[in-house]
């Protein structure tokens, strides 16, 4: 059983950054992800990492802007979010995923663990 407590959400300018935190309890060696949804709108894929930390994906909505990074001995899993929009405004989770890394990342019920979702606002 792995538990996941999320943090670091907040209200942030046009432009400004944030750092998410996921807290890991149980295996550490999983694949990592990030995920958003805005109010009225479905559950999207922000990024991944693999178990190593060797192999990273993002979605294009955030590919140059959001590094996803881990830190195995603390087993927590990092979020960076720099020149952040108002269309990244949503509930942030984090999520583990038992299953072997593969090109099916983006798929969510890929990660069988959730955190409770921390609040990204950004104001503009």
């Amino acid at each position: 059983q792995v538990q996941l407590v999320e943090s670091g959400g907040g209200l942030v300018q046009v432009g400004g950054s944030l750092r998410l935190s996921c807290a890991a309890s149980g295996r550490s060696s999983y694949a990592m992800g990030w995920f958003r949804q805005a109010p009225g709108k479905e559950r999207e894929f922000v990024a991944t990492i693999s178990g190593s930390a060797g192999t990273t994906n993002y979605a294009d909505s955030v590919k140059g802007r959001f590094t996803i990074s881990r830190d195995i001995r603390k087993n927590t899993v990092y979020l960076q979010m720099n020149s952040l929009k108002p269309e990244d405004t949503a509930v942030y989770y984090c999520a583990a995923s038992p299953l072997p890394y593969s090109s099916d990342y983006q798929t969510s019920s890929r990660y069988h663990y959730w955190g409770q979702g921390t609040q990204v606002t950004v104001s503009s």
